[in-house]
């Protein structure tokens, strides 16, 4: 590589193409470090959109880049990438030298988020920061349409996009997400942007100028309505716009955490429906709120808007989230908590008016949940709730819930580990979180209620599920601070005024020394008040959770644990019954094999292993949801004693799954697949195909069963009609033909099977003689006993023969005369 005296930009930018591919992947990021500390920024700034893609993959997928959700730490490759892209490695320097000198990057906007992109094309500015006084209106229009980023929004963008963006992998690969070089590389970046101690480390190109300019005025080619009027930061005082001269050092700084947060919220919960994009994004909405911010009124601000205003008719985004998508969010989710929650003691109950004493730092971890984060992340974990599989993967949806509702595990302090989790109380100082996220607590409860109604709860870890969110609500403290904050949100708004009129009422004016209460109840209400209607519009209709009507739900919820532990146990008896059948001993025994039995005895110990994990995870959640909302422990276990007994007492065609009776035999209904999916009916499964082509198990001899097939196919083709004139004959022949000659699965029985077409049901009954019988294990051992016997008895081979077949005729004619009498018994 030439030195960066004699190179021009063009050239130092195809050879690094032109070496890209050809050169190992250590010897690149070395060389590639050597460039970013050799050249100044003028000539880095060209490199900068092609390396930054060639890392982190294209935009539209095509280009995979270095493949960071899929390397490992056994990966050669790994601990170089980690190297090269840690928040103080080579990369990020090279963005802070560009940072430094101010120079700007293309990002389309067609690659935005559909609610963003939908927003713009329409002509409404989203609220947020990164796209304000940035986007440049092309000659082509606004299909075209892009907005300018610094170096370090540019990055950023592209490392979180990385994640959702479709991409060509091949087939076969599968790492856990938790250990990929992406997971933790962001893990890494919130640690540092985003510090629980101390401050973020300065860049180490910040110059008396700062290393961000303060944004150029916008364009008035769009016509942006809505938002355009908004502050350019969601923090009272934004970092672009403070003068460099005399600012803090952390000041200067903390753009890089607001950017960095930013970016991550808007391209991973920046995702939800039309509807729902509707009505948080329509200025009415936006408007109303204020309005009610400002007058305590619940009463309309307004005629209504016009039918079509503010819709967005084009926009729809049939966005579906991955596993993997999902745990990255868990993570933001978690360390957002444990940053918010570093906020120093004498920093928490600070005026309002001291607001401009604290340091950007503390006044940002005190407002990056409830202006950064809530408000999507409530929105995409509902669009999460309606919208995933009813399988086990939502357990990722569900622990992401679960974290931003207990804030209190992720702030540092030490319990005690002797004690048990379940008995220690919520701190009373997170009542106000609680209420201040409400709809978190309530509308997602009634989200999972009603999938876990729907759900297969005799799955062991589809019980786990159940049993987490009734651990999790049954915490004590935590069902008062939901009823107390239900409460405020229903306190009517004349009682408010006149409490607020009284609180502020002196002593000396006939006031109470008491009545300080009366401005923070208030306060506390305008909260509660702000945040319903911010999330769910002006018009919501709030279901209280401990209502009559969600009560009513829970019990529904109840009744299904019941029935899906019968189920369970009924499974858990069969899976015994078949273990005890596997012994040694049994492999000897007399009779055919039953070859509709497809347990071995180590599927049914797991089988029995999972069982007994639902019977423990339904019985404890039962215990937490008769807590949570105080049913009678008697009358929910006298309800699971009647359902047993009931389901005891049911028998033959009431167990089976509803259906109705067509030609073609019984067809399951909508109750019926409800009724499978929950576990509560379930039909007889059984192989109903030609016994004689079923697969071959393990107690068979492969070789003799297709040689005994082959054999057994050309006597029945051979003797065909012969065979269906004995069995169809009513006298004692034709019943002694029809045992040896017609299968047991094609006899009439009483018992009702699984729904089958009749073309499928008339097959494979027509008399045939079957050896198959002879290839199994046992009975080649039982007639080599016999045979050891007859040489015992000096009996010759040729008689031995003769004594067996003799002995199998005979007991055939003791079945064909007997057979119907022991029915009858």
């Amino acid at each position: 590589m030439a030195t960066p005296a004699m190179q021009q930009p063009s050239f130092l930018l195809a050879n690094l193409k032109a070496e890209w591919m050809t050169k190992p992947f250590l010897q690149r990021c070395q060389e590639l470090v050597k460039v970013i500390d050799d050249y100044p920024a003028k000539e880095l700034h060209l490199i900068f959109p092609w390396l930054v893609e060639s890392i982190f993959g294209s935009l539209d997928g095509v280009i995979v880049g270095w493949n960071l959700r899929q390397q490992q730490v056994r990966t050669n490759e790994y601990a170089i990438a980690m190297e090269f892209l840690d928040p103080s490695g080579p990369m990020m320097k090279l963005v802070y030298k560009l940072q430094a000198e101010e120079y700007k990057y293309e990002v389309p906007v067609a690659y935005l988020p559909g609610p963003v992109k939908a927003a713009i094309h329409e002509g409404v500015l989203p609220d947020c920061p990164l796209f304000h006084n940035k986007l440049q209106l092309p000659l082509s229009g606004l299909k075209s349409l892009n907005f300018l980023s610094y170096p370090f929004e540019y990055y950023m963008f592209f490392f979180a996009t990385s994640l959702i963006a479709p991409k060509n992998y091949p087939p076969g690969q599968h790492v856990s997400t938790l250990d990929s070089a992406y997971f933790v590389l962001v893990d890494a970046y919130l640690k540092y942007f985003l510090p629980t101690e101390g401050n973020v480390p300065p860049s180490p190109f910040s110059d008396a100028r700062g290393t961000v300019a303060p944004p150029a005025t916008r364009s008035p080619t769009i016509p942006f309505a809505g938002y355009g009027i908004h502050s350019s930061s969601l923090l009272k005082r934004h970092i672009s716009h403070q003068p460099s001269v005399n600012a803090d050092p952390a000041t200067q700084e903390i753009w890089r955490s607001e950017t960095l947060l930013q970016v991550f919220v808007e391209m991973w919960l920046h995702h939800y429906s039309l509807e729902m994009y509707q009505k948080l994004q329509s200025p009415q909405v936006k408007l109303a709120l204020l309005q009610y911010r400002l007058s305590m009124s619940s009463t309309p601000c307004g005629p209504p808007a016009p039918p079509g205003y503010g819709t967005l008719h084009t926009y729809q985004e049939p966005f579906s989230p991955t596993e993997e998508h999902v745990l990255v969010v868990r993570l933001l989710v978690k360390h957002l908590h444990a940053f918010s929650s570093s906020l120093k003691p004498e920093q928490v109950s600070i005026s309002p008016s001291a607001h401009s004493q604290t340091s950007p730092l503390e006044e940002f971890k005190r407002v990056v949940i409830s202006r950064f984060v809530q408000q999507k992340l409530y929105v995409f974990l509902q669009h999460c709730f309606g919208h995933w599989p009813l399988d086990a993967s939502f357990r990722a949806v569900l622990e992401t819930w679960l974290s931003y509702i207990q804030p209190w595990r992720y702030t540092g302090e030490k319990s005690n580990p002797q004690t048990d989790s379940q008995n220690r109380s919520v701190p009373e100082k997170w009542a106000a979180f609680v209420q201040e996220n409400l709809l978190m607590y309530t509308k997602l409860f009634q989200g999972f209620l009603n999938r876990a109604v729907r759900t297969d709860l005799v799955n062991a870890k589809n019980a786990l599920m159940v049993f987490r969110v009734a651990k999790v609500f049954a915490q004590p403290n935590l069902p008062e601070m939901i009823q107390k904050g239900e409460q405020l949100f229903l306190e009517p708004e004349h009682v408010l005024h006149h409490r607020q009129t009284r609180g502020f009422l002196t002593p000396a004016h006939g006031g109470s020394f008491l009545s300080s209460r009366q401005p923070a109840e208030a306060d506390a209400v305008f909260k509660v008040k702000s945040h319903v209607y911010s999330l769910e519009g002006q018009d919501c209709q709030y279901k209280q959770m401990y209502g009559g009507e969600l009560r009513m739900a829970v019990l529904k919820l109840v009744q299904i644990m019941a029935q899906a532990r019968q189920t369970a146990k009924r499974i858990s008896d069969h899976s015994a019954e078949v273990a005890a059948n596997q012994s040694f001993l049994s492999w000897f025994s007399a009779g055919s094999p039953d070859l509709n039995n497809m347990y071995s005895g180590a599927e049914a110990d797991e089988m029995g292993e999972c069982v007994k994990k639902t019977h423990e995870f339904l019985d404890r959640a039962l215990d937490y949801l008769c807590q949570i909302f105080r049913l009678n422990a008697g009358q929910v276990s006298q309800l699971m004693a009647n359902l047993a007994l009931e389901q005891d007492e049911m028998g033959g065609t009431r167990q089976l799954p509803d259906c109705v009776h067509s030609e073609n035999g019984p067809v399951l209904t909508d109750l019926g697949r409800l009724q499978i999916i929950n576990g509560l009916r379930r039909f007889e499964i059984e192989y109903q195909g030609d016994p004689e082509l079923q697969p071959i198990r393990s107690y068979e001899n492969a070789v003799l069963v297709r040689f005994l097939f082959r054999i057994a196919s050309l006597i029945n083709q051979r003797f065909e009609g012969r065979l269906d004139t004995l069995c169809s004959r009513r006298d004692f022949l034709g019943r002694l033909g029809r045992y040896y000659f017609t299968s047991a699965s094609s006899r009439p029985q009483k018992r009702r099977r699984s729904p089958v077409t009749r073309k499928s049901a008339e097959q494979h009954t027509r008399p045939r003689l079957s050896l198959r019988m002879l290839a199994s294990y046992r009975t080649l051992v039982g007639v080599l006993l016999l045979y050891l016997l007859g040489a015992l008895l000096s009996f010759s081979l040729l008689s031995s023969t003769g004594l067996i077949l003799a002995a199998s005729f005979l007991y055939g004619l003791f079945m064909t005369v007997l057979g119907d009498k022991l029915k009858t018994q």
